[in-house]
């Protein structure tokens, strides 16, 4: 690999293949069973890394989001703020994000391809800048994308880890 945005395009696109593998096939009753009622969803999953990729790279990018400049968060039609990303969410929030593997993917789909667009525009030297300055030690744009990529693969695994519970179940 030649520099690091093509490292972090590699890393963006296997959250993608861990996504797609969760996601499958699935209707919609699978995609929001809960192994208990305190559980997450491969739906709320999902739609949470989506959301977080989607509000970090987005600002950091300084575009608007994709969930609701590109009409997202009216195709899924979910009884939330349209500014929700899943942070703090409790049992009752994991319930209502019910939706179809084709909208989830969908979702996600127009995320990557704007963080793609965005990686391909990076330099090495660009990772060093200073975006979130309420931490200590400030947060970089490297540490950032860094935070997202992993955030992003341990709920893909749990959402793949969801699906092979339900497929043993079924």
């Amino acid at each position: 690999m030649a520099t690091t945005a093509d490292v972090l395009t590699d890393a963006f696109g296997r959250i993608r293949e861990v996504v797609y593998e969760a996601v499958g096939e699935f209707e919609e009753a699978d995609l929001a069973y809960q192994v208990d009622p305190a559980a997450n969803s491969i739906a709320w999953l999902v739609w949470h890394l989506t959301r977080v990729q989607d509000d970090h790279v987005s600002e950091v990018a300084g575009v608007d989001q994709v969930w609701t400049g590109q009409g997202w968060f009216e195709r899924f039609g979910l009884p939330i703020d349209p500014h929700a990303t899943g942070y703090g969410d409790g049992a009752e929030q994991v319930a209502v994000i019910r939706t179809t593997g084709k909208l989830l993917t969908g979702y996600y789909d127009a995320v990557h391809e704007q963080t793609l667009r965005y990686l391909a525009t990076l330099s090495d030297a660009d990772l060093d800048r200073v975006v979130d300055t309420r931490w200590d030690p400030p947060v970089t744009l490297g540490v950032r994308l860094v935070s997202v990529i992993s955030d992003d693969l341990q709920h893909a695994g749990q959402a793949a880890f969801l699906r092979g519970v339900i497929l043993r179940a079924g």
